[in-house]
């Protein structure tokens, strides 16, 4: 005799009628779970960043030791301040400037030309690179990487990932190389990175393999006239001599060592001479005495070698390695175009950066003044790089919501 579960006595209907509600449209059970305190942030990528950050703060205290320009509570003021601004773009959706390529153009422009204007610039070091507006000195170069990655991915993620036409490749190009140029006049190392950062997002939007290839081949051929015009007498010179002499000491690093290949040589020794565990904090002989300039700088990633030698510079490269590898793992999961983008963006500047700086300090890449991400002293750079941090933490916590 079967049983009748469905009759008011047995109180099926109600079951029915909770059980049908419980279940989602494939029948499975949907379970409400609450979001804990850190559900918000990307740890994975969080937490090498801030290592990196405290690393960067212990080896400008070390700095601070002997080297007056290296100013331990101004480094401080630069960490906080950009933590600040990476906890406000961490909360605002950056998908809103997805649409706003002009109005991030005319910004990227503007902030490249803001040391020639009469009365904001002036020189630090021979350098017309630097802005003063009040009490407030920066280098404008700093924050328009940050605006070139929203420009590139703002005008890039409106193909979805597949650049069809040459016309809209070119369009591409032209975007950066306007920017690029103007930078480029002011200083070359930061035009590199811009430059890296725009071909990554630009390649990673789709752009077929053999336009990239001529494109590619076209920019070493304009850099090989460049360097050539540049060298011989009576023609233009567009690199200045300064610029000439470093690729000069990076193919041939035996040149001239006590003149323009004495940082090439320092900082190797440097290096060096930190051996498989290093001298210990405040023991650099090198770098700290005076013989390695802009140690606290340019060539920070030699102080940092000498002090903690092969191993700690295995565990600063295994931490800048974390936070890239999970920033890409976190953009192959991302949905929205603009957003991907962005980290792709963010992914080329700190792997460009990190190459060169420690490259420059071994004597396998040009000398260009490029910082090493969040250990370089300098407020400017602190802010953009914790800026880029706040971007990755961004995409994360607003992943799930509707653009």
């Amino acid at each position: 005799m079967a049983l009748d579960m469905t009759g008011p006595g047995t109180g099926g209907g109600a079951l029915s009628s909770l059980a049908q509600r419980a279940t989602g449209r494939g029948g499975a059970a949907r379970v409400s779970r609450k979001r804990g305190p850190l559900a918000d942030l990307y740890l994975s990528q969080l937490i090498p960043a801030l290592l990196v950050v405290l690393i960067g703060v212990v080896t400008i205290w070390s700095a601070s030791l002997t080297i007056p320009e290296a100013s331990f509570t101004s480094h401080l003021a630069g960490v906080a301040i950009g933590c600040a601004a990476a906890a406000v773009v961490w909360r605002y959706d950056c998908r809103s400037l997805s649409n706003m390529t002009t109005a991030l153009f005319v910004l990227a422009c503007f902030l490249m030309i803001m040391p020639r204007i009469p009365g904001l610039g002036y020189e630090v070091n021979g350098m017309m690179g630097w802005v003063r507006i009040g009490p407030l000195r920066f280098q404008p170069s700093e924050p328009s990487k940050i605006v070139t990655i929203f420009l590139m991915a703002s005008a890039c993620a409106q193909y979805n990932g597949k650049i069809e036409t040459f016309r809209d490749y070119a369009k591409l190009c032209a975007t950066l190389l306007v920017p690029l140029l103007l930078i480029l006049t002011l200083d070359l190392g930061t035009g590199l990175v811009i430059f890296f950062i725009g071909a990554a997002i630009i390649i990673c939007s789709g752009a077929p393999r053999s336009w990239v290839l001529v494109t590619i081949a076209l920019i070493v051929g304009a850099a090989a006239f460049v360097v050539i015009t540049s060298m011989i007498d009576g023609l233009p010179h567009i690199l200045k001599e300064y610029q000439l002499n470093r690729l000069i000491v990076f193919v041939d690093p035996g040149v001239d060592p006590t003149g323009s290949g004495y940082n090439l040589r320092q900082a190797m020794i440097a290096v060096g001479s930190g051996g498989f565990f290093g001298k210990g904090l405040g023991n650099a002989s090198q770098a700290l005495t005076g013989f390695v300039p802009e140690a606290q700088t340019d060539f920070v990633f030699s102080l940092f070698a000498e002090q903690f030698g092969f191993v700690g510079s295995l565990v600063l490269l295994g931490l800048y390695a974390w936070m890239i590898l999970s920033t890409i793992l976190l953009a192959m999961r991302t949905e929205s175009t603009f957003s991907k983008l962005l980290l792709v963006g963010c992914v080329a500047m700190w792997t460009f950066q990190i190459l060169e700086n420690v490259g420059m300090c071994l004597g396998i890449m040009p000398i260009t003044g490029i910082p090493l991400p969040f250990v370089s002293y300098g407020s400017s750079s602190m802010l953009v790089q914790l800026m880029a941090v706040g971007i990755v933490q961004s995409v994360w916590r607003h992943r799930q919501k509707a653009a």
